[in-house]
């Protein structure tokens, strides 16, 4: 079955690296160790890309749980630099999928993304307006790797699992969309993405990176 779609991953796939001195600035405020900082970050951030947190009750239950009390503005703050941390881009990559499309491949997003870190990107980055499908997850309170935001994205492309090349860094949500019949590939580099096309034998079904 020849490729008819394109699925990316929005954070390290069409991004950069998260940017470091929203980071650094995000540990110095809050005056935490590293270590403690990034535990109480990921532990409740899948709620968050579900839609049962918003970026602001994430931070305040992130600083409830470090036992520091700031007053709202420096929530609004964390919360700020927190998007703008994830408000980067991977040039090649952006410039990949207007390739993809000039050849008559549908392209989507499909990404887990809180409602502040999107409200940061849909003003930044006008290229998201150039996919065929955008599904941000905590829209649809369900997050990668549940296969029903797969089956969603595919819905609104209106393609088989077996038509649609499904990019995303991390290998559990990889490993999902191959459960569900799709061709997946595993980002990290850019070249390494292009070889891997290549041995998948999807060279002929689309210009590579």
């Amino acid at each position: 079955m020849a490729l008819r779609a394109v699925i990316f991953d929005y954070g390290m796939v069409l991004t950069d690296a998260p940017d470091a001195k929203a980071h650094e600035a995000m540990v110095r405020i809050t005056g935490l160790p590293v270590e403690k900082f990034e535990s109480l970050y990921w532990n409740d951030r899948h709620a968050y890309d579900e839609g049962k947190l918003s970026g602001i009750s994430f931070w305040q239950k992130f600083l409830g749980e470090a036992h520091l009390d700031v007053d709202q503005a420096t929530v609004e703050e964390l919360n700020g630099l927190d998007a703008r941390m994830w408000t980067t881009q991977n040039p090649a990559m952006v410039a990949w999928q207007n390739r993809l499309k000039q050849h008559g491949l549908l392209t989507a997003i499909l990404s887990n993304m809180g409602d502040s870190v999107l409200a940061s990107v849909e003003r930044e980055f006008a290229w998201i307006k150039g996919f065929d499908v955008l599904v941000w997850s905590y829209q649809l309170h369900l997050a990668k790797p549940d296969p029903a935001i797969y089956l969603q994205t595919l819905q609104r492309l209106g393609t088989r699992p077996d038509e649609t090349l499904f990019i995303d860094d991390k290998r559990v949500n990889v490993d999902a969309a191959i459960a569900l019949g799709m061709k997946a590939v595993e980002f990290s580099t850019v070249d390494r993405l292009r070889t891997d096309l290549i041995a998948a034998g999807l060279e002929p079904d689309l210009p590579l990176p």
